[in-house]
């Protein structure tokens, strides 16, 4: 069975470093499903790039010239119809990850990852799951929250007093790095019904993505 254009999710790989787009690039090419539509030097030219080509998703270096990652993924959050974000990293204690999750990016890989696993990620975020264990997400976020106060700690506590009981054992399951598959598993219920309670706590919570909601459970002491 072959996959059309239409069923082919584009790619607009952006690195300052050409041999990495060149690698990445390569990576990509090898999937049937995936397709690299177009190319950027940084966040400044990432910006035209996506209104051009209107891509599924971006996948993006974080530390660039000009404009970051971070910057970048903010304004393309403001974009119609935005496509989904992965930033890329050399380190997993980089300390913008978290920044750059914040700003509505979907995710983050390291550069290291293997070519298998990022393009198995790639699919994940693209069918709107995040692409952080849940071993990095719990040090990216305590790493990122440590020291923040008791301010925080109400302000998450506060949104998830708004959640029916139900919609909080799916939050505090996505906080653990929970699939909505596992999910349905531990709680007794559809992964229809787990997408739907997800999309009820991200309007609540007023959240771009899974990872946001992971960062209000930690937040609120819950993991």
């Amino acid at each position: 069975m072959t996959t059309t254009d239409s069923e082919r999710l584009s790619v607009v790989l952006v690195d300052d470093d050409a041999l990495v787009r060149t690698g990445l690039a390569l990576i990509l090419g090898g999937a049937p499903d995936l397709e690299v539509v177009a190319e950027a030097s940084d966040g400044v030219e990432a910006i035209a790039v996506v209104r051009r080509h209107r891509p599924d998703l971006v996948l993006m270096d974080i530390r660039m010239p000009r404009r970051d990652g971070i910057e970048a993924a903010i304004l393309l959050r403001g974009e119609p119809n935005p496509p989904k974000v992965v930033v890329l990293t050399t380190f997993d204690t980089d300390s913008l990850v978290l920044s750059a999750l914040r700003a509505g990016a979907d995710g983050f890989l390291l550069k290291d990852t293997p070519p298998a696993a990022m393009i198995e990620a790639i699919r994940s975020v693209a069918a709107g799951e995040p692409v952080l264990s849940p071993t990095v997400t719990r040090q990216l976020i305590e790493s990122a929250t440590a020291g923040d106060g008791d301010t925080r700690r109400a302000a998450a506590l506060a949104d998830l007093a708004r959640l029916t009981e139900r919609e909080r054992e799916v939050a505090t399951a996505i906080g653990r790095g929970l699939s909505n598959a596992e999910i349905g598993r531990e709680l007794y219920m559809s992964v229809a019904t787990v997408k739907a309670h997800v999309s009820h706590v991200l309007d609540k919570f007023g959240a771009d993505n899974r990872v946001q909601i992971a960062i209000r459970v930690h937040d609120a002491g819950l993991t």
